[in-house]
């Protein structure tokens, strides 16, 4: 609206909406440059939270998929200075870039960059979904080797499972499908790490109904240090703390001994009862973590261990995921109770994490300004397709950018 009332005439609205999108872009790109930058140096690890995704869903209250997606295309952009420097321009919108960091590398970003700037951002999603298909199908032909089958498994110096093996393309495809249809906790961990949080989540609900062994001398499990035995059956030594985050659950059967007697003979003590589980999830809902929205594959933390002297009983237990129930025993992390029974969680300096972030407060000169101080002189017209919406021949373009690194067909 004019000050006097008048409503504004389209065609400077119009004028005002276009400019305004050019200004965006080039702080949106920007922005990604800081949060690559944050995410590179862990700044979001000081609170606790598993990602730089989950940080930005905390702290700037972001969409969980959004949070992700806008990490992943700024790590992406580190690689692609012709994707950036045009971005930076304010010539790119951030979907556009979002699409094409997706498939991009240093040799097909010139052209793909060339037919972001004349394409729609809806004909540039095509575009991509297509060469993506083309990558992934013939990936998926040059790995299609068959191969013997065998497993083999062994604990290195560090304590850790060491696996190799190798399946028949129809027990590996079997194997892929289960991994990829067990839901594992929200992560930006790389899919190799993923695929290994797959694998366990599978064994351990199939070890719900067995019991995972745990030899711990009786000191060892109420200190800090290891007095005696403390190791998983038939595998290495682990520490006290590690001992009393797996003895939370009911998942692990610890075997406590006194100068190696058994003083529990692999009784399922302390345990979790199925109704007592209900009440626990009823009331919590997820992970109680501040900024967590895990709501499976969740522990039953003992705040105060059992060890200890702490009671199997809903006003001692919490719900955490995974990550959080490392932090808490494993990291330097705490959790108390305050007076009116409400969780408070403290990272290992002792600074209190609030439930949410702070509120974001705008300082600092206006987004035109900044943007004239960087040099950019944007207009109406800075982020508005070349081809002003033409047809795009699909066909030509995916297979143009193929030739880049497909390799050249077998004449002999």
């Amino acid at each position: 609206m004019c000050s006097a009332g008048i409503p504004t005439p389209l065609p400077e609205l119009e004028t005002q909406i276009c400019e305004l999108a050019a200004h965006l872009n080039a702080a949106t790109c920007r922005w990604l440059t800081l949060v690559a930058e944050y995410d590179a140096r862990g700044g979001w690890a000081e609170w606790g939270v598993k990602s730089c995704a989950h940080w930005l869903s905390w702290r700037l209250g972001i969409g969980a998929r959004a949070s992700r997606e806008h990490v992943r295309t700024a790590r992406a952009l580190q690689a692609l200075p012709l994707v950036q420097e045009t971005f930076a321009r304010g010539e790119l919108s951030y979907s556009k870039v979002r699409a094409i960091t997706r498939v991009a590398n240093p040799e097909t970003e010139q052209d793909l960059v060339n037919l972001a700037r004349h394409a729609t951002g809806a004909q540039i999603e095509k575009l991509v979904r297509g060469y993506a298909g083309v990558i992934s199908a013939t990936r998926e032909h040059a790995q299609a080797l068959e191969q013997r089958q065998r497993l083999d498994c062994h604990w290195d110096d560090q304590g850790m499972l060491q696996i190799e093996g190798r399946l028949s393309p129809e027990a590996g495809a079997a194997f892929l499908a289960a991994l990829e249809t067990t839901e594992v906790p929200d992560s930006e961990a790389s899919p190799s790490a993923k695929r290994a949080e797959a694998l366990v989540t599978m064994a351990s609900g199939e070890a719900r109904d067995c019991e995972l062994v745990l030899h711990v001398d009786a000191e060892s499990m109420r200190s800090d240090r290891v007095r005696d035995r403390c190791e998983l059956e038939h595998g290495p030594t682990v520490a006290p703390e590690s001992a009393r985050r797996l003895s939370c659950d009911a998942a692990m059967v610890p075997i406590v001994e006194q100068d190696g007697t058994p003083l529990s003979s692999g009784r399922r003590t302390r345990v979790v009862s199925r109704a007592l589980r209900r009440a626990l999830r009823s009331r919590d809902g997820g992970c109680r973590f501040p900024s967590c929205t895990n709501t499976k594959f969740l522990h039953a933390h003992h705040i105060k261990h059992w060890a200890r002297g702490g009671t199997t009983d809903l006003g001692n237990l919490i719900q955490l995921c995974t990550h959080h129930h490392k932090l808490v025993h494993e990291g330097g992390y705490d959790v108390k109770v305050d007076k009116f029974g409400l969780p408070r969680f403290y990272n290992p300096y002792g600074w209190e994490i609030p439930a949410c972030g702070p509120p974001v407060r705008t300082v600092g000169p206006s987004l035109r300004t900044r943007n004239r101080k960087a040099g950019l002189t944007l207009g109406p017209n800075s982020c508005r397709p070349l081809s002003a919406g033409d047809r795009l021949d699909y066909g030509i373009a995916v297979e143009g950018l193929a030739r880049k690194w497909l390799p050249p067909p077998d004449t002999g």
